[in-house]
C-alpha cells in the first residue's frame, strides 16, 4: 500500500501513535509520567489527535445517534480517562484516529486509478487558425487542431494530414500502440507517440469518449453494490446493540452481582472498542474500488459495483455474432477458379471491377487480391446492378466484359454448371457468402467470402466453458452463417435471423431458464436485449455513444477475453470480502466474549482492531493486481 510520506499531517500521527505507544509500554512496566503531569500529557494526545472524533461524538449524542461510531470511541476514551487509565486512553484515540487514517488511504489508493484518467485529460488544445493553444472547453467542432509528437491528444477527432503511431491504453486498456493515417478516428486521452499530425475535432470537450470514461468510472465508484449496502445496513443496528451489550457487561457485574466497579467498566470500555466496525465498513467500498480500476486500467468500464458483483452470479451469456464474435467485416475465405482461369487471373481482373464499388464484399476482394501480389486489372464502363452484381470492360484481359455478382445475376447471362452450382451450395452451408465471376462465357471462377473470426473469441469461449458458463449466440445473421460461426467456435445453442425484438424476447426465455444472464453485443442493434439481461456487456465501445449509454459494462477494445477475467475478478473480489468480514467478525467475537468473562485488555483490543484494518486494506487493495490469466 502507498503511504503518504510526505504528508505532514500523516507524519504528525506516526509520530504521536508512537510515543503515545511508548509511554504505555513504559506504563505497563511500571514507569509512569509523575502526577498531576500525566492527564495534562495525555489529554494533550487526546485533544490534539481525537478532536474531530470527540467532536462527532458529542454531537452524536445530543442527536441520540446511537449507530455513530465515534460515539462508541468518545464513550471509550472518557471512560477510560475516568479511570485513570490516561495511556489507555490516548492509545484508544490515537489508534483508532491511525485506523481511520488508513481507510482514507486505502481509499485514495484503490481510486488512484481513476483519479489518474483525470490528470492526463490534456486542458488545452493548439488551434491552427488561431495558432495559439486554447481551453479545450472552448473548441468547437469541426476545428483543426494540431498535436506534436509526445501530446496527448486532446478532443475526438479525425486525422486530415500526417500519420503516426497512438498510444490508446487508456482509452481501450490496450498495450500496443496503433498506426493512424488521414481518414482515422483519434480519442482524447491517448497519446501521440510519433509524428506531427493536424485533425478536424468531431465532439466537445464534454461529449469525448474520455470524458464519459471518466465521468462513468467515477459514478460507478460512487454506486454502491449490494453487500456494501447490506454491511452498512448492518453496521446502523450493529453498533446500538454493542452499545447495549456494554451496558449490560457492566451493569449486571457491578448493580446485580455486587463485583468490582473499575474492573467491569474496563470490560465494558474493552468491549465498546473492540466492536467498532471499522474493518467491516472499510471492507467492501476498498475492494470494489480496486477491482473497479483494475478493469478500468485493462479496457473494461463497469458501471457501478453491483455490475461486478452481479458477474460472480452469470450462469450464462447471450453473444452476438457480428462484431462480438466476429469482426463484422467479409473477408475473402475461398477462391475457385473455373473453366481454365488462373487464381491470379480470376482475383486480379475481379478486383479490377471492384475497385469502382464501395460495397464491403468488393473492397475485401480488392485488398486479397493485393494481399497476394496480385495487383488489380485496369478497367472501364463499370456498371452496377443494383443488390444483383456489377459488370466493367478489362483492359488487360482478352474478354472484353466482366461479370461480377449473385448466381442468379450470372445465370441470367451465362450458363451455370453443376459444379459451380455444388460449390456455391457448399459455400452456403459454411455461412459464406459467393460471388460468381464471368468472363463472357459460363463462370470463370467462384470466391467465397467470409465474416472473420477474432481469434481472441475463440479463447474466449473455452476459457467461459471452463467456468461453466453456457454460450448462446443471440444473431440477425443466417441461421447458416449463425451455426458454422457457432461450430468452428464451439457453441452449441445457436439462434440466427434474430431482429432486436427477437432477442428481447430470447433474453428473456435465457433469464427464465437460467436466473442470470449476460448479454454481450455492439450496443446498437442489441439495445433492447442488453438493457433486459442481468448485466449488458458492450463489445468495442470506444467512440459508441450507445454502447456506452446502453450497456452496463463497455469494453472499450475488441477483447471478448476480459469477460471471463472480469467474471474471475467479480469472483475473487466477494471472496475477498467474505474471508475480510469473516475474520474481522471473528477478532471482534474474541475480545467480546474475553469482555464477557473480565479478561480482556484495552490495549490488545484496540491493536487488533487496527490491525485486522489494515490487513482488510492490504488484501482488498491486492485486487488491483489481479491479472486476466
Amino acid at each position: 500500500m502507498k503511504l503518504p510520506i510526505q504528508d505532514n499531517k500523516f507524519l504528525f500521527l506516526l509520530s504521536s501513535v508512537t510515543i503515545v505507544i511508548i509511554l504505555e509500554i513504559l506504563s505497563i512496566i511500571g514507569l509512569h509520567i509523575p502526577m498531576p503531569y500525566a492527564p495534562v500529557v495525555f489529554a494533550a494526545f487526546i485533544i490534539g489527535i481525537g478532536h474531530e472524533v470527540l467532536l462527532n461524538g458529542i454531537k452524536a449524542i445530543f442527536k441520540l445517534k446511537f449507530s455513530s461510531i465515534n460515539l462508541l470511541m468518545t464513550i471509550a476514551v472518557v471512560a477510560a480517562f475516568y479511570l485513570g487509565e490516561y495511556p489507555e486512553a490516548a492509545v484508544v484515540i490515537v489508534l483508532y484516529v491511525l485506523g481511520e487514517r488508513l481507510e482514507n488511504i486505502g481509499l485514495e489508493n484503490s481510486k488512484s486509478a481513476l483519479d489518474q484518467l483525470v490528470n492526463i485529460a490534456p486542458k488545452t488544445a493548439f488551434v491552427k487558425s488561431k495558432n495559439k493553444n486554447v481551453a479545450v472547453n472552448k473548441v468547437a467542432v469541426g476545428t483543426i487542431i494540431q498535436v506534436k509528437p509526445g501530446e496527448m491528444i486532446p478532443l475526438d477527432g479525425k486525422i486530415i494530414s500526417g500519420a503516426t503511431t497512438v498510444d490508446e491504453a487508456a482509452i481501450t486498456g490496450e498495450p500496443i500502440p496503433k498506426d493512424k493515417r488521414p481518414g482515422d478516428i483519434l480519442f482524447a486521452g491517448t497519446l501521440n507517440k510519433d509524428s506531427f499530425v493536424e485533425m478536424e475535432t468531431t465532439t466537445l470537450s464534454i461529449d469525448t469518449t474520455f470524458a464519459k470514461i471518466i465521468r462513468l468510472t467515477f459514478e460507478a465508484a460512487a454506486s454502491r453494490s449490494d453487500t456494501q449496502k447490506f454491511i452498512q445496513r448492518f453496521s446502523q443496528f450493529y453498533t446500538p446493540t454493542i452499545i447495549a451489550m456494554a451496558v449490560l457487561v457492566f451493569a449486571i457485574p457491578v448493580f446485580i452481582l455486587h463485583l468490582d466497579f473499575d474492573l467491569w467498566l474496563k470490560q465494558a470500555i474493552t468491549l465498546l472498542v473492540i466492536a467498532c466496525p471499522c474493518a467491516l465498513v472499510i471492507s467492501t467500498p476498498v475492494a470494489m474500488y480496486a477491482a473497479i480500476g483494475n478493469a478500468s486500467a485493462k479496457g473494461a468500464l463497469v458501471k457501478g459495483g453491483r455490475y461486478l458483483e452481479a458477474m460472480a452470479q452469470i450462469k450464462a451469456i447471450a453473444l452476438d455474432k457480428t462484431r462480438t464474435i466476429t469482426y463484422g467485416t467479409p473477408i475473402v475465405s475461398d477462391v475457385f477458379p473455373l473453366n481454365g482461369s488462373s487464381r491470379k487471373q480470376l482475383l486480379a481482373c475481379t478486383a479490377g471491377t471492384e475497385l469502382f464499388s464501395e460495397h464491403p464484399l468488393a473492397q475485401a476482394i480488392v485488398t486479397a487480391s493485393r494481399a497476394e501480389g496480385f495487383e488489380p486489372h485496369k478497367a472501364e464502363a463499370f456498371k452496377s446492378i443494383m443488390g444483383k452484381g456489377a459488370t466493367a470492360r478489362c483492359l488487360i484481359c482478352e474478354d472484353a466484359t466482366v461479370f461480377v455478382g449473385k448466381l442468379e445475376f450470372i445465370r441470367e447471362y451465362h450458363e451455370v454448371s453443376e459444379e459451380a452450382e455444388k460449390i456455391v451450395a457448399q459455400l452456403a452451408s459454411q455461412g459464406k457468402t459467393s460471388v460468381l465471376v464471368s468472363f463472357g462465357q459460363g463462370v470463370a471462377g467462384i470466391i467465397g467470402l467470409t465474416d472473420e473470426i477474432k481469434p481472441d473469441s475463440i479463447a474466449a469461449v473455452k476459457q467461459l466453458q471452463a467456468l461453466n458458463i453456457d454460450l448462446i449466440i443471440l444473431t440477425g445473421d443466417s441461421e447458416k452463417a449463425a451455426h458454422y460461426v457457432a461450430n468452428t467456435i464451439g457453441i452449441k445453442k445457436v439462434y440466427g435471423g434474430l431482429l432486436p425484438e427477437n432477442k428481447s424476447d430470447k433474453m428473456a426465455t435465457l433469464l427464465k431458464e437460467y436466473g442470470s444472464v449476460a448479454m454481450v453485443g455492439d450496443g446498437i442493434n442489441d439495445a433492447p436485449a442488453l438493457a433486459l439481461s442481468t448485466v449488458g456487456i458492450a463489445m468495442g465501445a470506444a467512440g459508441s455513444d450507445t454502447a456506452i449509454e446502453t450497456a452496463n459494462i463497455a469494453l472499450m477494445n475488441d477483447k471478448l477475453s476480459l469477460i471471463p477475467f472480469l467474471i474471475r475478478l467479480s469472483k475473487k473480489t466477494l471472496l475477498r470480502i467474505k474471508t475480510n468480514t469473516i475474520g474481522a467478525i471473528a477478532v471482534k467475537l474474541i475480545f467480546i466474549a474475553l469482555a464477557f468473562l473480565g479478561y480482556s485488555n484495552l490495549v490488545f483490543a484496540i491493536a487488533a482492531d487496527v490491525g485486522v484494518t489494515l490487513v482488510v486494506i492490504l488484501l482488498s487493495l491486492n485486487l488491483m493486481k489481479f491479472e486476466n490469466k
